[in-house]
């Protein structure tokens, strides 16, 4: 399982309709997305400069991730041209490998 981190900078004011649109058309794409095992919305708390907002999706594989993202999968993130309205900068991508299995506390 390899877990996607597409990360973008939203202005301050903008970041309660970002994630809307995220909640309501990105996530429920992702779901129905072939090797997709899942993902959730998170954001920063802090307001002072605007948001950080981070999609952190988990996808079965590397043929999963190029299917989505394409052959450039680990340095290119996915964005529709509507969503560049709500970000200060282009979005990032990272990629992480699980190592453990989620703790309970």
């Amino acid at each position: 399982m390899i877990v996607r981190i597409w990360a973008g900078q939203v202005p301050a004011g903008r970041v309660e309709e970002f994630c809307a649109h995220l909640a309501a058309q990105v996530l429920p794409q992702l779901g129905r997305t072939d090797g997709c095992l899942g993902g959730e919305l998170l954001r920063s708390v802090s307001e002072e400069n605007g948001h950080r907002v981070l999609v952190v999706s988990r996808w079965r594989d590397e043929e999963a991730l190029r299917g989505y993202a394409g052959p450039m999968w680990r340095i290119r993130p996915v964005w529709s041209e509507g969503e560049l309205r709500y970000l200060a900068h282009p979005p990032e991508v990272t990629h992480f490998l699980q190592v453990t299995a989620p703790a309970t506390l």
